[in-house]
């Protein structure tokens, strides 16, 4: 008997995973009796000119053999051959298959995993795998000692089958953390986290995963959770901007605390100052991305100060009108937060002492003007104001 040994590399991305993870062995544990059909079907895969006739040797073998104990196998190195192809479809059907199989090993989980995760596609599956690895994480990151090997090439090897462990549970993060933010609803959002926060209790990256947490209580509509989990969130990760703008912008407009709300919008505001453009993204779109950071920091940081104003019966808004100035300008590729602080900018013109009718028509005309959810109350205060006017 002869074990079978296969090796796939698998790219990483992500969360400091770089170059190539390290070989996984193939169905660990099968071994193959020579001149068997396996055996026939390992030769043939192996000694395939391509891809595309590795799948033809898989094909021919299941339709002969569909009744083989190798089938879970079977379903495995059909996974590495589809991934070859970059057909994400049939890895993730073949992948799901080996899953129904229980064949739950490192090899299936990461290409089932890079499947999904090229693919732009969630599902209940891929969850199962990555959250059900633990167990093939810990036995194939685990080596025996071969015999006839010094200390000093065991000690070499253990730090390689180490080092390897560490880049397939970094990949195995990195997916989940890909695919949760596709799970469209939150409910759903909230268990998959739970199973994760318990089986990957030791993660490093405690900050991704209170801003998922935040983000799918928010979905979920459960207010006090999303709370928790947001303020979680930005102590965990201060970097964050986006998490810190959310939660100032919840803090805002549906708790009504200014003060909180202004103490995040100012730590937004430094995170997205702080902003370094990641690898592969175009400047254009790393511009966009951090104006609209800044933009929605500033969007909060005026209302604050105009709420804060308004309630202590003070007309001193200049503060406000230079944030919600510099809100509705870095908001230009986000017409809604856009709406929202041209509207909130052509109040606080009107409000201030005296009046600044000219200034609050031209933001109301820019609110009224285009879709956003601030269009309707924009275009009667505009009515109102013009009318004001011309007293």
């Amino acid at each position: 008997m002869r074990k079978v040994i296969f090796v796939i590399l698998l790219v990483g991305a992500a969360m400091g995973l770089s170059g190539q993870l390290m070989g996984q062995t193939v169905c660990p544990g099968f071994s193959i009796v020579v001149n068997t059909p396996e055996d026939e079907l390992t030769l043939a895969y192996n000694g395939a000119e391509n891809p595309q006739e590795q799948v033809e040797a898989l094909d021919k073998f299941m339709q002969a053999h569909a009744d083989s104990k190798f089938v879970p196998c079977a379903e495995e190195y059909y996974t590495m051959a589809y991934l070859k192809l970059n057909n994400y479809d049939k890895v993730i059907e073949h992948g799901e298959k080996a899953l129904s199989l229980n064949q739950r090993d490192v090899m299936v989980t990461l290409n089932l995993a890079k499947a999904f995760v090229a693919s732009g596609k969630v599902s209940d599956s891929a969850f199962d795998a990555l959250l059900g690895a633990t167990d093939a994480l810990k036995t194939e990151g685990t080596l025996s000692r071969p015999t006839n090997i010094s200390d000093e090439e065991f000690k070499k090897l253990q730090e390689e089958v180490a080092t390897q462990a560490k880049d397939w549970r970094s990949y195995v993060e990195y997916a989940f953390f890909q695919l949760i933010q596709r799970e469209p609803d939150g409910n759903k959002r909230v268990q998959w986290l739970e199973k994760f926060a318990q089986t990957y209790g030791d993660t490093p990256n405690v900050g991704q995963l209170n801003f998922n947490f935040f983000l799918a209580y928010k979905m979920a509509n459960q207010a006090d959770k999303e709370f928790e989990y947001g303020e979680k969130a930005v102590t965990s990760d201060p970097g964050n901007a986006f998490a810190a703008n959310l939660l100032a912008y919840d803090y805002a407009f549906t708790r009504n605390n200014p003060d909180r709300a202004a103490e995040l919008a100012k730590k937004a505001l430094e995170a997205a100052q702080a902003m370094k453009k990641p690898e592969g993204v175009s400047d254009e779109q790393f511009k966009a991305d951090q104006n609209n950071q800044l933009g929605m920091a500033h969007l909060t940081l005026g209302y604050a100060s105009y709420a804060k104003a308004a309630a202590a019966k003070s007309r001193k808004v200049d503060p406000a009108i230079e944030d919600l100035k510099a809100a509705a300008e870095l908001l230009a590729a986000n017409p809604n937060l856009q709406g929202q602080a041209n509207y909130l900018l052509g109040n606080a013109y009107e409000f201030s002492v005296p009046a600044n009718h000219a200034g609050a028509i031209d933001a109301l005309t820019k609110a009224a003007g285009s879709a956003n959810p601030w269009q309707a109350e924009a275009q009667d205060l505009l009515g109102k104001v013009k009318k004001a006017a011309k007293k």
